[in-house]
């Protein structure tokens, strides 16, 4: 499904030449791998469901001692990953369109006097920017890049939006991880809830509470009535026909979604509403609580004690086990949770949201068959690849 890496090793051919020292490496490696085993491959269904190509005696070889195995990026001292959040493969309404794309990149700031640093920044690239298919004339919006990549086979979704990112970035896209909506569902309350603090209240009372055509005859979901109708007007301008509007009798997020303003503790479907509401605002401000909900996400596992034990780690990958899906191998993820380890919890993270405003780089367009899309300013990604290069 993903590429191979190599990683940078000792060579151990020319510098355990000595017949003593060989065997007794022999042996300790054995042990090694048997400790790990119980564990390792207890994990293995709940590893290969989140990291398909995780390669899991691969991962152990490279994790023995004496063997110095690097990120893709961590030479270079900036690694960059792709996040993606979606309905789900399977799932009616764009199971595969991704509502939500993020690029965060970690910059390491060397020290010479002391402990090395680092520097984040966590980018939104909105849905509707309209892009080119990697190896095809095709355009389209960005938020169907993944879909029509997973056409080809499992897994190409994650590689194609790679691609596309670092054309707009000017940046290799060193990582990706693709989440569904059940997923994020799980984290949040496997965390027992995350925190929102919220000056006035909000409310989305059109995304989840919206009137189509009633469909119920055709075994549709949109049956309950709402008394309005839809009609269809003819060349003269004389309605000629009209069709009555209904509502989904299992109406998402309880139709009308509010969160009342002050401290709130919201569960995962809770939560998910909150980050999937976009309608009554935009998708700029949606993506904006999208990170505001991450950063408390962080919180509340870091006071958890999650994020500095790679067991609970894993624990939280089985929460989430066939709803999250990473092309990293499990040697990759226990170097960069070795890394985090190294960062200050209170590291800082510049923020960033790609919008149609002079300083978010982007302009919309309407009114031919594209229908509303975004695009650079300039019509090139000069400006963002600028903006990326420097943002930390």
């Amino acid at each position: 499904m993903m590429r191979k890496r190599a990683g940078t090793s000792t060579n151990y051919s020319s510098k355990y030449k000595d017949g003593g020292n060989k065997k007794k490496w022999i042996i300790i490696s054995v042990i090694v791998v048997f400790l790990l085993g119980g564990c390792a491959f207890a994990a293995v269904k709940v590893i290969d469901k989140v990291a398909p190509n995780s390669n899991i005696l691969g991962s152990i070889a490279k994790s023995l001692p004496m063997v110095e195995n690097k990120l893709d990026g961590e030479e270079e001292g900036r690694i960059n990953i792709m996040f993606l959040g979606m309905r789900g493969k399977g799932v009616a309404g764009g199971g595969t369109l991704a509502d939500t794309i993020m690029v965060v990149s970690i910059k390491k700031q060397e020290n010479p006097e002391g402990d090395d640093t680092y520097k984040a920044s966590m980018v939104s690239v909105p849905r509707d920017l309209y892009v080119t298919m990697p190896g095809t004339t095709s355009n389209m919006k960005i938020n169907s890049v993944y879909h029509y990549g997973e056409e080809k086979g499992d897994g190409q979704g994650i590689e194609a939006m790679k691609q596309v990112l670092e054309d707009i970035t000017g940046q290799r896209i060193h990582y990706g991880a693709e989440v569904n909506f059940a997923g994020f569902k799980e984290v949040v309350d496997t965390l027992g809830g995350v925190e929102v603090d919220l000056a006035e209240q909000f409310i989305e009372p059109i995304q989840f509470h919206e009137e189509k055509v009633c469909d119920g005859a055709n075994g549709g979901v949109f049956t309950v009535k709402s008394g309005n109708f839809e009609s269809k007007i003819d060349h003269r301008g004389k309605v000629v026909a009209q069709y009555p509007l209904c509502y989904n009798e299992t109406e998402e997020c309880g139709g009308v979604f509010t969160v009342p303003a002050g401290i709130s503790i919201l569960d995962g479907e809770k939560a998910l509403c909150y980050v999937r509401a976009r309608t009554t605002s935009s998708d700029f401000d949606r993506a904006r609580r999208q990170q505001d909900v991450i950063g408390q996400i962080k919180k509340k596992a870091l006071s958890m004690g999650v994020l500095t034990d790679f067991g609970k780690v894993q624990e939280l990958f089985g929460a989430v086990s066939g709803n999250m899906n990473t092309d990293m191998e499990l040697w990759e993820m226990q170097r960069f949770f070795d890394l985090y380890q190294k960062m200050d919890t209170n590291m800082q993270v510049e923020h960033k949201v790609l919008e149609n405003s002079e300083e978010g780089l982007l302009y919309s367009h309407e009114g031919d068959e594209r229908g509303y899309i975004l695009m650079p300013r300039g019509d090139t990604y000069d400006k963002i690849r600028e903006m990326f290069a420097s943002i930390i």
